[in-house]
């Protein structure tokens, strides 16, 4: 029976409309920037939102863990070899970091808070315990003859007396009081001197259990690309460390959370209290993690280069014009005037020199780059790796004794990577985003499909409704003869 042509051509008129709906909307992105629009929304620093949950008490466990370089060879660096060290580690850490004393202020667009760390030692994920002992540079000794080496009388007087208690270059300290302190005899001689030096050191003294000062972020509330963007760091919106206003810059976030909606050719800044500075990182990679899509950034070379490299860094050359070279950084002017130089571990991407200078460097990109992969659609961490090292700047100096001849050398203490992953929670939210966010964006491309089917439908209908009068006039000759 021959289907009416009014049925036929509403199939027609349909197709045809699906078609020029869908080809619309993929050309207008309606689908896209309506999930976009709705993730902005939601991505703000406010009560009630995941992601204010999230910044508030990261849900995700962090790792810190410890990679301590032992000297093997210390008399033979005092005669001026080339020093020989051996990696040990890690010597694992659960951090929490909580958010706390959170304020918010400027009618919510801004949110001041504290950001306290406590390490809890995991001895299952660590080589050994805290009490193994570790062979290094004597980092007080080093200061203290640094800072007295101009002043003949001052350094011939400590030089005595360090001779006399037996203090030397070297020293051996167990894990625990190289990290968290340990009461020290040449400070504390010195304490006598100046009663306001304190007599403790270790690398993360009183950081233990404390915080790093108050920020001030931004919430998002009127741009999203401001989300958890630092304002202001213990009350100031730059530093004062170095030597030209663009070094001194406090850009970015704290590098623990991102804005939302993040594109491949985006510049991520953070600030690293660390550090003492900010840095960026670019995007190198699109990565899985748990199921998840994302973008891997990481600091390019150009972060930590030399000034010929990358002139911008001659801010960072202190006292001015002192520059080390490619891959390291002079944080003594924010560390109490100790001569610490920061690094990438095994001096990754810095100056070959700096590798060779020390036996048992062996830098690789797999386990030293600083790396973070981001969700781009919500700029939620799924995975990072924040991974620094500790430097001590070595050089002989004529009026203490106890450098003998060592060679100038950037000589490596301890090197720490510090960790996140998705917890699965987490990750299953963010699967079911991320299979919503396909499906939206898809809807246009499934009417240009239902219109591509349906146009097949009303093209064999049409060719159908033709076929009985075509067979009717071929049998009309055949009757009349």
């Amino acid at each position: 029976m021959p289907l009416k042509p009014c049925f036929i051509y509403s199939i027609g008129a349909s197709s045809l409309l699906m078609l020029i709906i869908g080809i619309a909307l993929v050309l207008s992105n309606v689908f896209p920037n309506l999930m976009q629009s709705l993730v902005k929304t939601e991505v703000v620093l406010r009560n009630g939102t995941d992601a204010f949950e999230a910044w508030l008490d990261p849900p995700a466990p962090v790792y810190m863990q410890f990679y301590f370089f032992n000297l093997t060879n210390p008399e033979e660096v005092l005669k001026g070899e080339r020093p020989a060290v051996m990696e040990i580690g890690p010597y694992t850490y659960r951090e929490h970091r909580p958010m706390e004393e959170v304020v918010f202020q400027s009618n919510g667009t801004r949110v001041a808070a504290v950001n306290p760390k406590t390490y809890f030692f995991e001895r299952n994920m660590s080589r050994g315990p805290e009490s193994d002992l570790i062979r290094t540079v004597n980092i007080p000794a080093m200061t203290v003859m640094e800072r007295f080496k101009d002043n003949k009388v001052a350094a011939n007087l400590i030089s005595a007396y360090m001779l006399s208690q037996e203090i030397g270059l070297f020293t051996t300290h167990t894990v625990a009081e190289l990290l968290w302190g340990y009461e020290d005899g040449l400070l504390k001689a010195l304490k006598v001197v100046d009663p306001n030096l304190d007599d403790n050191f270790g690398l993360f003294y009183k950081n233990n259990g404390s915080d790093d000062g108050e920020y001030l972020f931004f919430t998002g509330q009127q741009n999203y690309k401001d989300f958890a963007r630092v304002d202001t760091w213990n009350g100031k919106s730059s530093l004062d460390w170095w030597t030209s206003d663009e070094c001194n810059m406090i850009n970015g976030t704290n590098g623990a959370s991102f804005h939302p909606i993040i594109s491949k050719n985006e510049v991520l800044y953070m600030f690293s209290s660390d550090l003492c500075r900010s840095l960026y990182a670019v995007y190198t990679d699109d990565m899985i993690v748990k199921g998840i899509p994302g973008y891997r950034f990481a600091p390019p070379f150009e972060v930590f280069a030399n000034l010929t490299v990358n002139p911008a860094n001659t801010g960072f050359c202190v006292p001015a014009g002192n520059c080390l070279g490619s891959g390291l950084l002079n944080v003594s002017m924010c560390k109490q005037g100790a001569p610490i130089i920061m690094s990438s571990p095994h001096f990754y991407q810095a100056d070959e020199k700096f590798v060779k200078d020390v036996f048992g460097m062996r830098p690789k990109k797999e386990e030293h780059q600083t790396a973070i992969d981001i969700n781009p659609l919500t700029g939620i961490i799924l995975r990072a790796a924040k991974r620094l090292q500790i430097n001590v700047y070595v050089e002989k100096i004529p009026d203490f004794r106890q450098t003998e001849n060592v060679p100038t050398v950037i000589l490596p203490v301890v090197y720490l990577n510090e960790s996140v992953l998705i917890d699965d929670a987490s990750a299953k939210k963010l699967q079911v985003i991320a299979v919503q966010k396909n499906v939206v964006e898809n809807i246009p491309f499934m009417l240009i499909g239902v219109g591509i089917i349906l146009g097949g439908i009303f093209m064999f209908l049409m060719c159908r409704q033709k076929l009985p009068e075509s067979s009717a006039a071929e049998r009309q000759p055949l009757l009349s003869s």
